[in-house]
């Protein structure tokens, strides 16, 4: 199982490119989330273009670890799904198993945030050619970890209460 206490931002990238089967992998820890009612509202596109990635590195004042990534996986939910409404929460759920899963076999990355903004989502929806009916909902940079990050210990007691 991926450690949770692992996982960090990793914004800086080795100049190697991540395996097919890597990928797939990650895919799949994806496509292993829970989602409200089983829609599974995700679509996604891997992006290895050279051009298209410094185009997503230039999408907004925060992304430009896209352009700097071997990959990036967009991802995009459909407007067209029984509870709408929780297609964010979905994709969020997902989002987490996918990192999850990049840290567990050695790669880095960074969950880039598209969505609710509704210009960036209208800019990577045209750079990466996202069809209508899907809306673009973040960007994930990924690659072999050019950095070392240890993650900050984020608990705090303050912060739960009990309710009997």
């Amino acid at each position: 199982m991926a450690d949770l206490f692992h996982r960090v931002s990793i914004r800086k990238f080795k100049d190697e490119a991540v395996s097919n089967e890597d990928i797939g992998y990650i895919l799949e820890a994806a496509m292993a989330a829970p989602s409200a009612k089983n829609q599974q509202p995700w679509e996604f596109y891997v992006v290895e273009n050279r051009e298209v990635l410094k185009q997503l590195g230039e999408s907004s004042p925060f992304s430009a670890p896209a352009g700097k990534a071997p990959v990036a996986i967009v991802t995009a939910y459909r407007e067209e799904c029984d509870l709408p409404e929780f297609a964010q929460i979905d994709m969020s759920i997902m989002m987490e198993n996918l990192w999850l899963a990049a840290d567990e076999i050695g790669l880095g990355g960074v969950w880039l945030g598209v969505a609710p903004r509704e210009e960036r989502m209208k800019d990577v929806e045209k750079i990466v050619g996202i069809p209508a009916g899907q809306r673009a909902f973040g960007i994930f940079a990924l690659g072999y970890p050019d950095e070392e990050r240890t993650q900050q210990d984020r608990f705090d007691q303050s912060r739960i209460h009990y309710v009997k």
